[in-house]
């Protein structure tokens, strides 16, 4: 049976000017980014996460205050009502003016990566994608090439932050299969498949082009994409 995976995208303009919708510990580490463009981009991922906790969890009343969304000890975000950690698996990601969370019921390995579609370059394939996958990005030209580079690029991320490591470890460590740019998915979505090379560990992921980005979504067990939350 294939588990719920919830989702959402939103924008900067988005994102409430006020902190009213943060948690007291969330507005401590807000004060204390020096950064503007860092500061943005952590609360375009807080607010994220929390529109899509409020859509996943849909319980009447919660608000987004009495959510917080904390770093762990290995940098991977988790959700807590009320200082009581929440039994989902969450991943946040951002890509210029866009974030993206994924959000799924615990135990369960989970990761989201957005990348705007832009040229990325012969040789960060060669460098960064073991041979089948440069061989399939470089397979291709023009927008399908664009495609495929990005595409790859984006499901070893999502694998990486399943396996709460990020690019932390070697990107050549993951393989990244995907299908065929036509296959229909569900509602846009469509699949694709990564796999850890040194333990064999398997991941489902899902993929789609919006707004000129492309999203991937990967879990270690079989997920149905929702409709985007609310």
């Amino acid at each position: 049976m294939k588990e719920r995976l919830g989702w959402l995208l939103q924008h900067l303009e988005d994102v409430p000017e006020g902190d009213d919708w943060l948690a007291e510990g969330e507005r401590r580490v807000s004060d204390a980014l020096r950064f503007a463009k860092r500061r943005r981009d952590w609360r375009l991922g807080r607010w994220t996460a929390k529109r899509a906790l409020l859509g996943f969890l849909a319980i009447p009343g919660l608000e987004p205050a009495s959510l917080e969304v904390r770093a762990a000890a290995d940098g991977a975000p988790e959700a807590v009502r009320n200082g009581v950690p929440l039994p989902v698996a969450l991943s946040i990601s951002h890509s210029g003016p866009c974030g993206l969370c994924a959000v799924a019921a615990a135990p369960l390995l989970l990761g989201c990566d957005i990348e705007k579609l832009e040229e990325r370059g012969e040789s960060l394939v060669r460098d960064y994608f073991t041979p089948g996958e440069a061989a399939y990005c470089l397979g291709a030209s023009g927008e399908t090439g664009i495609l495929r580079a990005n595409l790859v690029w984006s499901a070893k991320e999502s694998v990486l932050k399943a396996l709460r490591e990020g690019l932390r470890r070697d990107t050549r460590s993951v393989e990244v299969v995907a299908g065929p740019e036509a296959d229909g998915g569900c509602r846009g979505w469509k699949r694709w498949t990564g796999s850890c090379l040194e333990s064999g560990r398997r991941f489902h992921g899902w993929w789609r082009a919006r707004e000129g980005y492309v999203l991937t979504l990967a879990s270690d067990r079989e997920t149905f994409p929702e409709e985007e939350a609310a």
